[in-house]
């Protein structure tokens, strides 16, 4: 069964950073370009950026970038997301995810993890 595991989820104040982690250990899906969503309270889960397998490209939601960045390390089987200058509208629960290609459509990712909770405070 396929494995996506996040975690660096945690309780930050506003200004503050974080870098989530998304670990995977099957083969086929480290070769996957992957993603991040998040899914604040009462709202739907939404695209914050994705990587292809390569690292070469990578796509960041507009209202995110300056701030988020989202990185691989393919020799640790790890995708990260550098969270700067955090925001109390950055509190949600955090997502990764895997498909072959990158897509800022939730549906179309067929690997998901747990989800790791980032709580923003001001």
């Amino acid at each position: 069964q396929v494995q996506l595991v996040e975690s660096g989820g945690g309780l930050v104040q506003a200004g503050g950073s974080l870098r989530l982690s998304c670990a995977t250990s099957e083969r086929t899906v480290n070769s996957y370009a992957k993603a991040w969503f998040r899914q604040a309270p009462g709202k739907e889960r939404e695209f914050v950026a994705s990587i292809t397998w390569s690292g070469a490209s990578t796509y960041t939601a507009d209202s995110l970038k300056g701030r988020f960045t989202i990185s691989r390390d393919n020799a640790k089987n790890t995708v990260y997301l550098q969270m700067n200058s955090l925001k109390p509208e950055d509190t949600a629960v955090y997502y990764c995810a895997a498909r072959r290609t990158v897509h800022e459509d939730r549906y179309e990712y067929d690997y998901w993890g747990q989800g790791t909770q980032v709580t923003v405070s001001s």
